[in-house]
């Protein structure tokens, strides 16, 4: 949410790796609770309306519950993927909306 995504193709050796499987996110650094104690909701929905130009409306003020800094870097988590050999890159799309329900 609020980053870029990938399209991957695997390759060959992701069979000999892993199975022929990737990654299908970004990963944590930190849990939840860990975040929600360290990044305060109203620092979150700051850092949400300054990302590519998104806007963060939600029902009360610690919404959005996900907060960024918990997360990995998603470029550097797929540059490892596809250093690796495990998949490919295809294309970077940057988003133009979140919407969660």
């Amino acid at each position: 949410m609020g980053t870029a995504s990938f399209v991957l193709v695997g390759t060959a050796g992701s069979m000999a790796q892993t199975f022929g499987s990737t990654c299908h996110g970004r990963g944590r650094v930190m849990s939840r609770a860990q975040a929600s104690v360290k990044c305060a909701a109203k620092n979150s929905r700051v850092n949400w309306n300054t990302r590519a130009s998104l806007s963060a409306l939600g029902p009360c003020p610690a919404w959005p519950r996900e907060r960024l800094p918990a997360y990995k870097d998603v470029d550097r988590v797929v540059e490892v993927v596809h250093r690796a050999g495990i998949a490919r890159k295809v294309a970077r799309l940057e988003p133009f909306a979140v919407i969660k329900g």
